[in-house]
């Protein structure tokens, strides 16, 4: 696949569509989440995030779903490719630019799906910012009230992720599992907040969410 245009990384991104009901979109998380995606990113990707960085998609955020696929690319892929690195947050505050400024303009609202809708506000819930980090629990907490009864428990899920995310902003001021790779100390406290594996991020599903993965 040789990817160029937005519509490459949205085919790519969204293509398990919630038409297949709870159990493909618990699926399609755990893609999402649990780096079910890196291999086939860090092998069509790159070179499409590298032309991101220098600004050469910045007509892509005209658009509502070109917009998506432009935040995608500098927080999703970018996270991917550089894992591991500083690199890998060195496009948030450009992702979480895009977002508010898409949510100003009407094309967060333009979104069809609480999929598509949570990847655009996605570079909010991993700011380090605390108001960014309120938005992304208030949009997050509007999706769950407003889905259908099929995904509701799975965007509850992600509104409970966005708040644990808000709360350990509230307490550290940052994302203390950043801190080892940003070359920043970290104190006492998140310290033993690391040792105690019990990291937002890398909660697992629920059980009547994961019930789901068990039959793959």
């Amino acid at each position: 696949m040789k990817a160029e245009g937005f519509e490459d990384v949205l085919r790519f991104w969204f293509k398990s569509r919630p038409s297949g009901g709870q159990a493909a979109m618990v699926r399609a998380w755990e893609w999402w989440f649990r780096s079910g995606a890196d291999a086939d990113i860090i092998k069509h990707f790159s070179p499409l995030l590298e032309r991101a960085k220098q600004g050469e998609l910045d007509t892509w955020s005209s658009e509502p779903r070109s917009r998506l696929a432009l935040i995608i690319v500098l927080d999703q892929f970018s996270r991917t490719i550089h894992r591991g690195t500083a690199q890998a947050f060195a496009q948030d505050s450009k992702a979480c630019t895009l977002t508010k400024e898409g949510i100003e303009v009407g094309h967060y609202a333009a979104l069809e799906t609480p999929w598509e809708k949570t990847f655009f506000f996605l570079p909010l819930g991993h700011s380090e910012n605390i108001n960014n980090l309120e938005l992304a629990v208030k949009l997050a907490l509007e999706l769950a009230l407003e889905a259908s009864i099929e995904y509701r428990a799975l965007l509850e899920f992600s509104f409970e992720q966005a708040r644990g995310h808000r709360d350990a902003i509230t307490r550290f001021g940052r994302h203390p599992h950043r801190n080892e790779v940003l070359g920043r100390q970290s104190t006492p406290e998140e310290l033993e907040y690391l040792a105690s594996g019990k990291l937002v991020h890398t909660r697992p599903m629920p059980p009547h969410l994961s019930q789901f993965l068990s039959n793959t």
